[in-house]
């Protein structure tokens, strides 16, 4: 009887652990860094070298859709040293399975030899893989430090209410329209039709950064 319930309670654990995986993060969240696109202009002037001027370009340039174009608008008036510091508070997540080797250079602490194994182990599925690879070099607190600079774009068909819901600016109204109303998505420009009747243009240029379509599987 005990050896019964030893194995019923190992598998409720391991169903348990599946449950987990199956409705993980797929974009990295970090308290410590700013969004470009979704922080104000108090909260941008308020970063390293960054003053009131800069703020109000960043708001401008909006959406940034690329790590590289936010850095190809503060190069003019900061030095390297300075952006890489920048980096630290503000960064536009890089998506890990298109970001240039510079763009994965951008992330703070990170040198050629971590920008490789990035690279090694791509295309990426989930977040939960790439803590797998990532955590073969580095320990569990300096994983989750670098998950808050990368994302994974969702499946739109098949990702689940936690997983949407981590896309920055996305909540509660935006996740019915996203998986609720107008599933299955059959292609991208559906996605944009629809989604594009709650957003403007650039808030769905956005958006569209984070999602994609695996419609051969």
């Amino acid at each position: 009887m005990l050896w019964k319930l030893s194995l019923r309670g190992s598998l409720i654990g391991l169903l348990a652990g599946l449950v987990v995986t199956t409705a993980d993060a797929q974009v990295g969240a970090s308290e410590d860094v700013l969004n470009p696109n979704r922080a104000s202009e108090e909260e941008l002037s308020a970063l390293p070298h960054l003053d009131t001027a800069k703020a109000a370009a960043i708001v401008a340039a909006r959406p940034l859709l690329r790590m590289s174009d936010l850095d190809a608008l503060l190069a003019a008036g900061l030095s390297e040293e300075q952006r890489a510091e920048l980096y630290a508070k503000l960064f536009v997540p890089i998506n890990l399975n298109t970001a240039t080797r510079k763009e994965i250079l951008m992330v703070p602490g990170v040198g050629p030899r971590i920008a490789h194994e990035f690279e090694e182990y791509r295309p990426y599925r989930a977040l939960v893989q790439f803590r797998r690879e990532i955590g073969k070099y580095v320990d569990d607190d300096e994983v989750a430090r670098l998950e808050g600079f990368v994302f994974v774009p969702i499946d739109l068909n098949t990702a689940s209410d936690e997983e949407i819901l981590t896309i920055p600016g996305v909540g509660d109204r935006m996740l019915h329209e996203f998986n609720k109303e107008y599933r299955p998505y059959v292609s991208m420009a559906r996605f944009r039709r629809e989604i594009g009747k709650y957003v403007d243009d650039d808030e769905l240029a956005r958006l569209e950064r984070y999602v994609t379509l695996r419609l051969s599987e």
